[in-house]
């Protein structure tokens, strides 16, 4: 079940999303599945995108589709790893990163400094069968972070939402408070990325943004 951190982090939200969707039974299929397979990532991670974001520091959404299902990688936090071999997106993630703000190539996969500096990592599908991407895909976990979503909308706060790719972009219609930004671009996988990821600059542009609003901007480098 949910930490008693997460309901006081995120207050009633969680609870009424899961509501939405029937959390129990999702719950039980994943149960069921994890006899015959093993999920990533591990229960105790599956909402740790919102234990280490706090809902009043919240400043950025970088929305992801589903965890990385190799082990050792997936754990909580969309993009981020915490294998010492990093995952081609993140690599290119890294290579906009360090091209658009001139800092030191990260080393490490782990974006947790990110989050608990306001940026919410958050994956559409919180869980997936080990090597079997998109394998929990509408068993509910879209629909949890729909209802989330909404209730983001809502916070009269400045926040800027990262959609990277076709998939994150098609959540953009939930996303309609003008004191928000939506930054679109190609996904950053091998695949797409020298279509319009490279030169995007997301991280500027989210900073610039904050600025402008007086609200700290996030240091991205990852020591």
């Amino acid at each position: 079940m949910i930490t008693k951190v997460v309901m006081i982090m995120w207050h009633k939200w969680i609870a009424d999303a899961l509501k939405q969707i029937d959390y129990e039974a999702l719950e039980n299929y994943i149960n069921q599945q994890s006899l015959k397979y093993t999920i990533y990532p591990p229960k105790t991670d599956w909402f740790k995108a919102f234990e280490l974001t706090p809902v009043e520091d919240l400043k950025v959404v970088i929305l992801g589709q589903d965890p990385y299902h190799g082990p050792n990688q997936a754990h909580g936090l969309s993009f981020s790893t915490k294998d010492k071999k990093l995952p081609p997106s993140l690599k290119n993630i890294y290579k906009e990163l360090v091209d658009d703000l001139n800092i030191t190539m990260p080393t490490s996969g782990d974006l947790t400094p990110w989050a608990k500096q306001g940026v919410l990592l958050l994956n559409t599908i919180l869980t997936v069968e080990a090597g079997r991407p998109s394998s929990h895909k509408n068993i509910g976990w879209e629909k949890f972070v729909e209802h989330m979503l909404k209730h983001i909308n809502e916070l009269n706060q400045p926040i800027v939402y990262i959609l990277w790719g076709n998939y994150a972009r098609s959540y953009k219609h939930l996303l309609t408070n003008s004191m928000h930004l939506a930054l679109e671009s190609p996904h950053p996988s091998p695949f797409s990325a020298r279509n319009g990821f490279f030169g995007s600059k997301p991280f500027s542009k989210t900073n610039a943004f904050l600025v402008a609003h007086k609200v700290k901007p996030i240091d991205w480098q990852i020591k």
